[in-house]
């Protein structure tokens, strides 16, 4: 298929690029640059693209498309916070208003990345795709506004699919250092410490990014009756842990380190865990592969060789301080659109 990936220099996008290749498609790209310069041990994969912002595109630039990735957003809680209403413009109504052009330029397929944070504060129970949502911050609304409005433009011809991923970890050339996994064994290879910034109670389902691209690259792949307009949680049902126990592992496989807690570290209302046993079951062709102990151990290996202390601590590796540095070098506006075509590398 020739497929069009937004956010395809970004934290999954970066390793999505190869794998569809690899499978055969044809991939052009879509991404601001927000991060360009943000690469960590070698840089994303060069493949055609589409320079425009997410908000501008159009029916005409999506012609042609057998299918679109749709990755691009403000991704995490603090960088959706920063100015909820810029939050809103681009990850809800810049996303709608992408599959609206999509239907009318005739791509069938649009495969939207979703988020377990819908469901925010979810009980007791692990939340499969029927649970309802209850989503907390502007990050995690957005999605869920995002799923509502396009399963109103299903259809024969228009075939949108939501996947809930669950957070993410794991290493990319465009690494995120402000994703919980990734984080504490930051931490831990870079100052000793495992440094938890909450009371450690609260529950997370988590997921290698590689199974994230594995559950895009079948979902694509699959027959349309099969997946238009649903919903299908990415992760495994055997990997929801407490942020505790998180840190207790990475102690466990980080010598020489210790767990901490941050000045004033309390609780934290996003507390869920969830079922994942409705992907593997529609389309048996996905089966995730990667463990939380062998991902801490794959960033300790990768940390060591390629993360110091100083780039852990500045903008590169984080979504909200990048966009804040490019803010205050005025490469940003206040809506978060570009005042210069090329940002400074840092």
């Amino acid at each position: 298929m020739k497929v069009l990936v937004t956010g395809h220099r970004g934290y999954i996008g970066a390793e999505m690029v190869p794998a569809l290749l690899e499978a055969g498609h044809d991939v052009t790209g879509l991404d601001i640059g927000f991060f360009d310069g943000c690469d960590f041990i070698a840089p994303p994969d060069d493949v055609p693209a589409l320079h425009v912002d997410l908000r501008d595109v159009t029916p005409r630039e999506l012609e042609g498309f057998d299918a679109v990735v749709h990755l691009a957003a403000l991704s995490n809680d603090p960088l959706g916070d920063l100015d909820a209403r810029v939050t809103y413009d681009i990850n809800h109504h810049a996303s709608v208003r992408l599959a609206r052009a999509a239907k009318d330029a005739g791509v069938r397929r649009f495969l939207f990345s979703s988020s377990c944070s819908v469901y925010g504060a979810g009980g007791r129970a692990p939340l499969d795709e029927n649970s309802a949502l209850n989503p907390l911050t502007p990050y995690g609304k957005s999605k869920a506004l995002v799923e509502q409005a396009l399963s109103g433009l299903a259809g024969a011809s228009f075939s949108p699919v939501y996947l809930r991923n669950a957070t993410a970890y794991g290493v990319s050339r465009r690494l995120r250092a402000d994703v919980v996994v990734n984080n504490l064994v930051a931490y831990a290879c870079t100052t000793g410490k495992v440094l938890l910034e909450s009371d450690g109670t609260p529950r997370r389902p988590l997921v290698h990014l590689r199974d994230i691209v594995k559950a895009f690259r079948v979902v694509l792949d699959a027959p349309l009756e099969a997946v238009r307009d649903q919903v299908f949680n990415v992760g495994a049902s055997s990997e929801n842990y407490r942020i505790a126990e998180i840190a207790e592992l990475v102690a466990d496989l980080v010598p020489d380190c210790g767990v901490a807690f941050a000045p004033g570290a309390s609780a934290d209302f996003r507390d869920y865990c969830a079922n994942f046993d409705k992907l593997p079951r529609v389309l048996p062709e996905f089966r995730p592969t990667h463990s939380l102990r062998g991902g801490i151990e794959e960033l300790r290996d990768a940390y060591r060789h390629g993360l110091t202390r100083e780039a852990f601590k500045g903008p590169r590796y984080f979504r909200l301080r990048t966009v804040q540095h490019l803010r205050a070098q005025g490469l940003l506006d206040a809506h978060l659109r570009r005042t210069h075509p090329e940002p400074k590398r840092r």
